[in-house]
């Protein structure tokens, strides 16, 4: 399970690095500044989210039978998805209908990080 964290997160990070070029370079005249900004929101949050999915996999290294940090993990990735992608069509698309799924994402990413204190806290 290590593994997979350590794969997912250096991923994430890549895809971070590539659409946050891309919106800095491609979508600069495209977007309005503020779909510019809704879109850059998406970036921050996707790349604390890799870097937090990274931490994950190392902790898991510590401690490979946690199946709490491991669940923390999922959910940092479904908040990626439900956060960052939305928020990526949303900017791109007009979309606004799609600011509903944002919030599932976000409640993701807030259960999560108490989720990995909880099973931190656990751990002997």
């Amino acid at each position: 399970m290590p593994k997979t964290f350590l794969l997912l997160g250096a991923i994430n990070a890549f895809l971070c690095i590539a659409l946050g070029a891309f919106g800095a370079h491609g979508l600069k005249k495209m977007l309005s500044v503020d779909m510019l900004t809704v879109y850059q929101t998406g970036i921050q949050y996707h790349f604390y989210h890799a870097l937090g999915i990274l931490v994950i996999g190392l902790l898991l290294l510590h401690f490979p039978k946690s199946r709490l940090i491991a669940i923390s993990g999922w959910l940092m990735m479904v908040g990626i998805i439900l956060f960052s992608v939305s928020l990526y069509i949303l900017s791109l698309t007009g979309i606004r209908g799609l600011g509903m799924i944002t919030p599932f994402g976000g409640v993701s990413f807030l259960s999560a990080w108490i989720l990995l204190a909880v099973a931190i806290w656990k751990e002997k």
